[in-house]
């Protein structure tokens, strides 16, 4: 995945840069060397190092989960059922459920709670060879459940070796008790929520589910010049549910990713094509939903840099293996197995904008590894159906094994 300090855009997703009977050299958790095994053995730091044989398997960079939502207390399998009943999200959500029966739950946790779950989540994210993902909050609405969600990843990371990358989404939905007074509550969020996340140092990002219905272009605006005013980054929940007009606003503020994009159309590819916002699809939520899936294949061949995602939360998207999401961006959206692992790998780290540090297999970058049993990089998206993860390596360490790999 080696390549210019930039995303992959257009028919760079398709350059894998790969080497047969490679090696990696891992030094205080970070790549020394890498390429073809003779070479590497050639480094004078090669000598008296540890081998980890892969037997053979594909090695890759651990997978870098860029959108996700992995804080709650409870699943909503009443709405999954209800949905498979035909009910809409406006008769489910009128019944009690949708994102503020998540809410009322998350509400209602302990911090203490909210981080046990999202600990044991973790574990299952690694095993499926996710080493970085970014996690939202979002499901609190006021400021101390806000707040509350943020501090349980903080707490978390402590607790687990999986990279959590923090985002503040306030602007996800509308509480239930200021849904008649939505400018109050977007002056929360902007004057109040915002700048507390700031002071504590809890979040990288901040994202705005800019939506009709949710909020407008001029309040994703404003959302955007206060993070920008607190230095956070940026990114936005993007033409998901209509167009909006939200990719060109992402663009514009130097957005690090505008993700689903279910309803772009040419002029937003266009302004995506030469920019710095990668273009994140999170197809395993419009599967769970049955609904038409993104133009990737238009993205990438209008020269786009495109990125996958999970979308991991408990209404829409209960999927944490990337590499399933691979096998849907190929089998679903026409992308070919080499797009989708540079998709979930190197751009995924750009949609972080960790991409100088993440997301590849080259000197000086994180020594975050994933170990495959698979001896064809094409079979991670032409089988699916469970986790085929051999080993994964987060910072020099295994952290997840099907068996002792030391030598």
């Amino acid at each position: 995945m080696t390549g210019p300090d930039r995303p992959r855009a257009g028919s760079e997703l398709s350059k894998l840069g790969l080497i047969r009977d490679g090696a990696v050299l891992v030094e205080d958790g970070r790549i020394v060397a890498a390429g073809l095994k003779d070479l590497v053995l050639r480094d004078e730091r090669a000598a008296s190092a540890r081998i980890v044989d892969a037997g053979g398997r594909v090695v890759l960079p651990g997978f870098v989960d860029s959108h996700s939502h992995p804080v709650f207390a409870a699943e909503r399998l009443d709405d999954f059922e209800a949905r498979l009943k035909g009910k809409s999200y406006a008769e489910i959500a009128a019944a009690g459920g949708g994102i503020l029966s998540t809410v009322t739950k998350v509400r209602g946790a302990s911090q203490g709670k909210l981080v046990e779950g999202l600990v044991a989540r973790a574990a299952r994210f690694l095993e499926c060879g996710t080493t970085t993902l970014e996690a939202k909050s979002g499901y609190g609405l006021d400021l101390d459940t806000e707040l509350k969600m943020l501090r349980a990843i903080r707490d978390a990371q402590a607790l687990t070796p999986l990279e959590l990358v923090p985002t503040f989404i306030g602007a996800h939905a509308y509480p239930a008790e200021l849904k008649d007074r939505p400018a109050e509550y977007l002056q929360r969020v902007c004057e109040e929520m915002l700048p507390a996340v700031a002071k504590e140092s809890l979040a990288r990002f901040v994202d705005v589910f800019c939506e009709q219905g949710y909020f407008s272009l001029d309040d994703t605006r404003r959302v955007l010049e206060a993070a920008a005013k607190a230095g956070l980054k940026t990114k936005l929940h993007a033409e998901q549910l209509s167009r909006s007009g939200s990719v060109a606003l992402a663009v514009k503020a130097s957005a690090a990713s505008a993700d689903h994009l279910d309803h772009i159309d040419p002029e937003d590819i266009g302004k995506l094509t030469g920019s710095t916002t990668v273009a994140c699809l999170v197809p395993g939520s419009n599967y769970f939903l049955n609904k038409p899936y993104p133009p990737a294949r238009k993205l990438i061949d209008g020269g786009a840099a495109v990125a996958l995602a999970t979308d991991f939360n408990p209404g829409t998207c209960p999927c944490w293996d990337m590499r399933q999401i691979v096998s849907i961006a190929c089998t679903q959206m026409k992308m070919t197995p080499a797009e989708a692992l540079v998709a979930a790998t190197v751009n995924g780290a750009y949609a972080l904008d960790l991409g100088k540090t993440h997301g590849a297999l080259e000197p000086g970058k994180q020594a975050d590894l994933l170990c495959y049993d698979a001896e064809d990089y094409r079979e991670l998206a032409y089988y699916f159906g469970t986790t085929q993860a051999h080993w994964v390596m987060k910072k020099g360490s295994i952290v997840h094994s099907r068996e002792s790999t030391a030598v």
